[in-house]
């Protein structure tokens, strides 16, 4: 599996793990506490493994900035939680740039044989 796909399942995990925390309410909840830290293990695990054929500075920027969007829409329609115009438009441009980073990354993505892997 490529490193864009284990980002991708990463976020899944990760936007999933956030929406159990505010299920948790403050770790009060069991079942939603319990599958928080489960889902972020998950999603921890595969950014990581997608770290090795991309760059981690890509990754990390596009694992916040997609989780961002992806949440704050989740919040929207299952938290009643308000989605201002202004609110809208910033998130747009993280979006913009999450796509940008893909865009620009995809072409430089290095087999993992070419990446170093300590620092010996």
């Amino acid at each position: 599996m490529g490193g864009w796909s284990l980002l991708m399942l990463g976020i899944f995990f990760e936007v999933a793990g956030t929406y159990c925390l505010k299920l948790s309410h403050g770790f009060n909840n069991l079942l939603p506490s319990i599958l928080c830290f489960g889902l972020f293990a998950i999603a921890l695990s595969l950014i990581t493994l997608s770290a090795k054929t991309l760059d981690i500075s890509i990754v990390y920027a596009v694992w916040s900035g997609a989780g961002i969007v992806l949440i704050t829409i989740i919040g929207a329609f299952f938290f009643a939680e308000h989605l201002t115009l202004q609110k809208f438009f910033f998130l747009t441009l993280i979006l913009v740039g999450v796509l940008g980073l893909h865009q620009i990354s995809s072409e430089t993505e290095l087999p993992e044989s070419e990446h170093v892997h300590s620092a010996e």
